[in-house]
């Protein structure tokens, strides 16, 4: 790039930085609220069903030797579970392919569609999510929210640089409306019901 170059790009920059509109306050958003269901915990269930996906209430430790015996990389994002790899020691982001199955906690379910909330904060290294064959999220029951609107008022979508509703292992849906799973990502997500431990607390 010559000095020519770079004093019109520069030029134009300042031109539009010196004109910008006055900054104006979010519009607010009405509450699109439909009737809660009478059993939110009962709702999530039947939607995560409907979408592959399982819950399960048992304790992590027990349900993860049964589920998974012959895994040989478990990734643990949550501090009740040791697992034989955390994320922080992941150099790469493409390192999580080697993943078979990776433990988180959601802050947040969605009745109505079966969906959890995660994070840069509980995934630690985004592609966790997406790499590992088998996805284990922890979920505290109290934490369901009837619908989206609900689960959008959560603070971590005005907080947070990246947050995601995950509903179900990956799918699928050709135009013929199959759906088919697993495709792109994880082939199982299991959300198991467990009520959020003490800090620093870890076993496994």
């Amino acid at each position: 790039m010559n000095s020519t170059q770079a004093f019109s790009r520069n030029t134009i920059l300042d031109s539009v930085r010196a004109n910008q509109p006055a900054t104006q306050p979010m519009p607010t958003i009405p509450h699109f609220h439909s009737s809660k269901p009478a059993d939110l915990v009962a709702t999530f269930c039947a939607s995560i069903a409907r979408m592959a996906g399982v819950v399960v209430t048992e304790a992590v430790h027990s349900f993860l030797r049964a589920k998974f015996p012959d895994a040989k990389v478990t990734c643990s994002a949550i501090p009740e579970y040791g697992g034989n790899l955390q994320p922080s020691s992941l150099n790469h982001w493409s390192e999580a392919s080697r993943i078979d199955v990776c433990i988180l906690r959601s802050p947040m379910g969605v009745a109505e569609t079966g969906s959890v909330l995660l994070s840069d904060i509980e995934l630690q290294v985004n592609t966790i999510a997406f790499l590992a064959h088998d996805l284990v999220v922890l979920l505290d029951p109290k934490q369901i929210v009837s619908n989206i609107h609900d689960a959008y008022e959560h603070p971590y979508f005005k907080q947070r640089p990246y947050s995601l509703l995950m509903t179900g292992p990956s799918g699928s849906g050709d135009i013929g409306g199959i759906v088919v799973h697993p495709a792109q990502a994880a082939k199982t997500l299991t959300v198991l019901f467990s009520p959020a431990p003490d800090a620093g607390q870890r076993t496994g």
